[in-house]
């Protein structure tokens, strides 16, 4: 299996995953596009992360709204559930299949903590570790571990219900996959009933931000309300306060170049003198609820590879992409601007989640028409390269570790370094 094994990955915002190659259900063989769209989306992953602090309206929005950043997260998720749908149908051994799932979530979990939970320090500083009391416990790898553990799970669980043959009927595809879409419900559900019926009492925290004149003082964020999805009182950052403790969230959130905190919104600046106390307090963009809501990327996902596998003509699989991709964006637009529900990556809201996945859906189908029917695979020859070999470039470029190869070799001090010249 070692060369059939890819790695999905997000970058220093967006982490990794270590999944099964795709490969076409007929003669075994890998599906370029695929490897194109994991390519193409860890160079937006690059993009953003570099370019995102020049230009804010490609980076991730500070609160509601869906800028370019805000679509690699969904990405990965969604091209997680197409390989997982490929490569599980190729081991038709559960109890094998379900180690490999295992053992490849607990991979994503240990790397998600010694990537993002602040041990490495690269490229800035040349150092390593961190405080076990301010140790970051979520991440993008951590949240990709239980999208692809829930998902692959249930794919293993299911296998044997399924049928070689797609059934006649309009939607026969979704009858003979429907616990999968059963468990989307159900995600659904308790995200949705979480998130509108938890009531969120006033909190304090505690300024950490040595930057701050109010660095040491014990802040109050006045809540007690339900159902608001404003940055200060939403059930995801309650639940992640009382269960993963406040020191162990993300401590630079992008709410902090909100209109509410900086003048210079979207860029980043001095806090305005009468900025709410909330934006000096930390929040976890990839926290406990959502990430349960995340789990509907990779079923969406999934569901792709089970039309890749069950669908034998490429336009057949084109017109039910297409069809879906375009009825999940208008959806989430809709749900969107008649105020229902926000655009919002980090509480990943339901309209959220139809936005970026529709528009996965369509470059998906997209590349698939270029690259598997059109033959024009030699044009995306470097993004398939890089979809192969995510991990290295994710390593190198994404979280640092190169920028910080070169920072190690400096003369008279750490900064005089080539990439500082």
């Amino acid at each position: 299996m070692a060369d059939d094994e890819i790695k999905v990955y997000e970058g220093r915002h967006h982490q990794l995953a270590d999944i099964p190659a795709a490969a076409d259900n007929n003669n075994n063989k890998r599906v370029a596009s695929v490897d194109v769209f994991r390519g193409l989306t860890v160079v937006l992953m690059i993009l953003v992360d570099d370019a995102g602090g020049e230009w804010p309206m490609i980076g991730h929005a500070p609160w509601n709204g869906c800028n370019l950043a805000d679509f690699v997260m969904p990405f990965f998720l969604f091209i997680v559930g197409i390989s997982i749908a490929l490569a599980l149908k190729r081991i038709p051994d559960r109890s094998l299949a379900a180690k490999k799932v295992i053992l490849r979530t607990l991979k994503l979990i240990f790397w998600g903590l010694l990537l993002q939970g602040g041990y490495s320090h690269a490229p800035d500083k040349l150092s390593y570790g961190v405080d076990m009391k301010y140790i970051r416990w979520c991440g993008i790898l951590q949240r990709i571990a239980l999208a692809y553990f829930i998902v692959g799970m249930l794919e293993i669980a299911t296998q044997g219900a399924q049928a070689k043959e797609l059934p006649h009927g309009r939607f026969s595809i979704y009858k003979l996959y429907f616990w999968h879409w059963l468990l989307g419900a159900c995600v659904i559900i308790v995200y949705l009933a979480v998130l509108y019926g938890t009531y969120v009492p006033s909190w304090q925290f505690k300024v950490n931000n040595t930057k701050s004149a109010d660095y040491g003082k014990i802040l109050t964020v006045t809540c007690d309300m339900r159902g608001n999805l404003d940055p200060p009182c939403n059930a995801v950052g309650y639940i992640d306060r009382q269960v993963l403790g406040i020191n162990h969230m993300y401590q630079h959130p992008a709410w902090k170049r909100s209109k509410a905190c900086t003048a210079g919104s979207p860029y980043e600046g001095p806090f305005k003198k009468d900025a709410p106390s909330w934006c000096w307090a930390p929040f976890e963009p990839e926290g406990i609820l959502s990430s349960i809501s995340a789990i509907l990327s990779t079923i969406i996902g999934v569901h792709f590879g089970h039309v890749l596998i069950q669908m034998k003509v490429h336009s057949s699989r084109l017109r039910h992409w297409s069809v879906m991709g375009v009825v999940l964006v208008m959806l989430g637009i809709v749900l969107n601007f008649t105020d229902a529900i926000p655009l919002n990556k980090q509480l990943y809201t339901f309209s959220y989640v139809c936005v970026t996945s529709g528009a996965a859906a369509l470059v998906f189908s997209l590349i698939y028409l270029m690259v598997d029917i059109w033959s024009l695979r030699y044009m995306f020859l470097p993004l398939e390269w890089i979809g192969k070999n995510a991990m290295l470039v994710y390593v190198m470029a994404a979280e640092g570790i190169f920028e910080g190869f070169i920072n190690g070799w400096y003369y008279d001090y750490p900064h005089h370094t080539l990439l500082s010249l």
